[in-house]
């Protein structure tokens, strides 16, 4: 059963869904991109399906979306508002970041700060539609834990093949494009296996 807690920002109130595990062996963090909310397909199944295997998921509706706006904050700004909610996260078991899109951008860039043990990117928007010159690879090669990218076999964000091999990063190609929607079982197959083995 999904709780939602409002928790207060210095960027305004930001919403978190929380559907935990029974016992709890690890959290999951998971933040949503910047055209949609944490009801996005992908993130949805994740939030359904990991409790079940001990894998407690934390949704987290950034104050932006929750305050009803159309367009997303800066990053400095969804960087900010993430620490203070991740403030409150406890301790007592591992934590894996994560998020679609932009969320995933979110949690490679503040996975060190927290002490993640891994990140989850999915769908990570590597470059904007039709412009690869615009890479935004340095945030994913920035993160020094075990990551897992999930991506859309169509993504126009950015195909399996534009990713480059690095240590500790698995890439998991799905069929679809940036939403994941036809693809939500593999998600949470690759999502589960990698979570279970890393944290």
């Amino acid at each position: 059963m999904t709780v939602a807690r409002d928790v207060e920002t210095t960027r305004g109130l930001a919403r978190v869904y929380v559907d935990d595990a029974s016992d709890p062996q690890r959290l999951l963090v998971l933040g949503h991109g910047a055209g949609g909310g944490v009801q996005a397909p992908d993130l949805a199944a994740l939030a359904s399906a990991l409790p079940d295997s001990g894998t407690s998921v934390w949704r987290v509706e950034q104050p932006w979306r929750v305050a009803g706006k159309r367009v997303a904050a800066a990053p400095s700004v969804l960087d900010d508002a993430w620490l203070q909610i991740l403030s409150a996260v406890p301790r007592c078991v591992p934590v894996v970041l994560g998020g679609r899109s932009a969320g995933a951008r979110v949690a490679c860039r503040c996975a060190a700060t927290v002490g993640a043990v891994a990140v989850v990117a999915l769908a990570f928007p590597l470059h904007p539609p039709g412009k690869p010159e615009k890479s935004r690879a340095a945030e994913l090669d920035a993160v020094d834990v075990p990551t897992l990218v999930v991506q859309g076999a169509a993504d126009p964000f950015g195909r399996p093949a534009e990713f480059a091999a690095a240590p500790g990063r698995e890439l998991v190609a799905v069929p679809g494009d940036h939403s994941l929607r036809a693809a939500t079982h593999e998600v949470v197959e690759a999502v589960a296996a990698f979570v279970a083995a890393n944290a």
